[in-house]
């Protein structure tokens, strides 16, 4: 990332994923919807999620990020219940500069 933009300004590096949702996803969602969300409102208590949800015409869901690296965050999406079980077609992730206040950084 480039040099800071302002000085009550950051740039937070994270992660964006970007998943494609299968074309039956709006039925085969409803069984492991459960599920996927308690993981992420986990990984939102513990940090790593900043921001997750889908599009409504249930086309793609987008998830916000704190890790490392792309592979850190695919694995994230690889390792959720709807790519498993299919609801997901698709996962990829690419580096984003979040624009934060300095006292929002965790």
């Amino acid at each position: 990332m480039s040099a800071n933009p302002a000085a009550d300004v950051v740039l937070e590096p994270i992660y964006v994923i970007e998943a494609t949702y299968a074309p039956d996803a709006a039925e085969t969602r409803a069984p492991v919807r459960p599920q996927h969300l308690a993981r992420l409102a986990r990984l939102r208590d513990e940090g790593i999620v900043i921001e997750a949800g889908g599009f409504a015409d249930v086309s793609k869901s987008l998830i916000l990020v704190r890790v490392a690296s792309e592979d850190e965050a695919l694995a994230i999406a690889r390792d959720d219940v709807y790519m498993k079980q299919g609801v997901w077609v698709e996962v990829r992730a690419k580096p984003f500069g979040r624009v934060v206040r300095p006292a929002e950084l965790r």
